[in-house]
């Protein structure tokens, strides 16, 4: 979204060394599956890459599946700031909204 691709522009601009930020995806918490988010100096082999406005998004090979159709965006509210992903393929949550399951 325009939100998440203004966060992550601010955030990258003063990290010369980093080119874009890489998404993917772990095992963990109640639920199977949690989102990871890192900077990334280099686009990996396996990657695939998104471009939006200049922003320059990594997905990681094993990621690709399960975040085909994602969206991400950038919300904040008073209580909090985050990076929050709209997965259609998402079957179950935990309670914390910590993990996912497909």
């Amino acid at each position: 979204t325009p939100s998440a691709v203004q966060k992550i522009k601010q955030l990258l601009k003063d990290k010369p060394e980093h080119v874009g930020v890489k998404v993917g995806v772990r095992t963990r918490g109640c639920n199977g599956l949690s989102y990871t988010l890192e900077y990334a100096k280099s686009k990996g082999d396996s990657d695939e890459e998104v471009v939006q406005d200049g922003v320059r998004v990594f997905i990681e090979k094993k990621a690709q599946l399960t975040l085909l159709g994602t969206e991400m965006d950038y919300v904040e509210d008073k209580l909090s700031s985050e990076f929050v992903f709209n997965n259609p393929n998402i079957k179950g949550t935990c309670g914390c909204g910590e993990s996912f399951n497909i």
